[in-house]
């Protein structure tokens, strides 16, 4: 079948959807389907272009079979809220002409956020006379408001309405934790119009590796070191603030070191709190080149999970199957009735602390520090979890099921989609 996959980020970006899309669009590939990727020009996590597609209206590529057909954004490298707006409408209206150009799909898939991305998928789907899934990521506008990025009550109300259109339209709607389908029916939407399909991981590409001989390691001079590791996005959900000043309170343990990898801007806003907090024993990194992930996760002892006291039921941190594929022990500094603790609990990989407590986190990797036979145990079980619930191989399995059901139920396409179709398409052209 002929595939559409319509999502806001891509590779070569490094952390966040953008890995799990391509590996999902690489997958449909190698099984036979033809696979066609709407996206913007990589700026993720930097928000800034990256160099070779500066200036740049459309690009179209090719990567492991899969077309990826970019289209321009207005990025600014420190957006407030309107701009973030702004940059979801250029996407919006820069890649609906590229979405167009190609043949077409028998299938879409949306990645939400962002929402307003709903749009266009939901044009083409009637335009093309083919469903629309949504796999949503976090819940929108409910995330921002929680954070208190989004205040502007207006503002709120006209999400909150989008957020609904996009629930009525769509003909199925994946979510990646239960969590989600328990909110979804809250607000209305027919249970037998959701699927859970967890995100997933390349259970090959991510696998226990000894750490003797880990050239990581070795580059990173953390030989005979208990390496305490987070790695990703540093956000207002997470606050790493929480990881330094738990490192601060284990300073004296020189065997313990603990290594934040992510974006270089985050990062000297952690410096200065490390200086202020004389956490010395607390590496931070840039983000790692995605070809030395195994590594970077081998090297882990133990890998954190970190969010704010109110990240409930709208987050997944992508991370997880990465850590619990990886084999190494967890420790999850989150909200006891999230979404996060549910799934690490249920993994049987990890162990979960009060979130926001420096002296808890602090704890609980001292606690695996001095019992290694637990912390082995832990990353045993975590690793089996993720061979069973969270394997790229089960996703598209998944998917593929979905898509069947879907497709066959398709209505046929009438006259007057077809005209507005080529109508659409003669107006782009001029």
């Amino acid at each position: 079948m002929h595939i559409l996959i319509y999502s806001y980020n891509y590779h070569p970006e490094p952390i966040g959807i953008a890995p799990l899309m391509t590996e999902l669009a690489e997958g449909f590939v190698e099984r036979g389907h033809k696979v066609r990727v709407i996206t913007g020009m990589p700026n993720y996590p930097e928000r800034e272009i990256y160099e070779g597609y500066r200036g740049k209206w459309y690009v179209t590529e090719e990567k492991n079979g899969v077309t990826i057909q970019r289209s321009y954004l207005r990025i600014k490298s420190k957006p407030n809220l309107i701009d973030r707006l702004l940059l979801e409408l250029s996407f919006v209206l820069s890649s609906l002409p590229q979405a167009l150009k190609g043949e077409r799909p028998d299938v879409i898939i949306l990645t939400t956020p962002p929402l307003l991305v709903t749009l266009p998928a939901t044009l083409l789907g009637w335009l093309y006379n083919c469903p629309v899934v949504l796999n949503l990521q976090d819940i929108l506008p409910e995330a921002a408001v929680r954070v208190g990025l989004l205040k502007n009550k207006l503002m709120i109300r006209g999400l909150a309405a989008l957020e609904k259109f996009a629930y009525r339209t769509a003909r199925s709607i994946s979510v990646i934790t239960e969590s989600f389908s328990d909110n979804l029916v809250s607000k209305g939407v027919p249970v037998k119009k959701i699927v859970c399909i967890p995100n997933w991981v390349n259970v090959n590409f991510i696998r226990p590796l000894p750490k003797k001989s880990n050239p990581w390691i070795s580059t990173h001079q953390l030989h005979d070191k208990f390496v305490v590791l987070y790695s990703g996005n540093i956000a207002l959900t997470q606050g790493l603030e929480t990881v330094i000043a738990a490192a601060a309170r284990l300073r004296d343990i020189r065997e313990i070191a603990f290594v934040i990898a992510g974006e270089s801007t985050a990062l000297t806003r952690l410096q200065n709190y490390c200086l202020s907090c004389g956490a010395d024993n607390v590496l931070l990194l840039p983000l790692q080149p995605r070809e030395e992930l195994p590594q970077m996760l081998a090297a882990a002892d133990v890998g954190l999970v970190v969010q704010k006291c109110n990240i409930i039921s709208f987050n997944m941190p992508s991370k997880l199957p990465l850590l619990l594929a990886s084999g190494c022990a967890i420790v999850g500094s989150v909200p006891a009735t999230g979404t996060a603790a549910k799934a690490i609990n249920e993994s049987g990989g990890g162990l979960v602390v009060k979130p926001e407590s420096p002296a808890a986190l602090a704890e609980a990797v001292l606690d695996l520090y001095h019992n290694p036979v637990l912390a082995a145990q832990l990353g045993k079980k975590g690793r089996q979890f993720a061979l069973e619930r969270y394997s790229l191989e089960q996703a598209l399995d998944h998917y593929e099921e979905l898509f069947s059901q879907i497709i066959t139920k398709r209505s046929p396409i009438c006259q007057s989609q077809l005209r507005a179709k080529e109508s659409v398409e003669s107006a782009i052209d001029l």
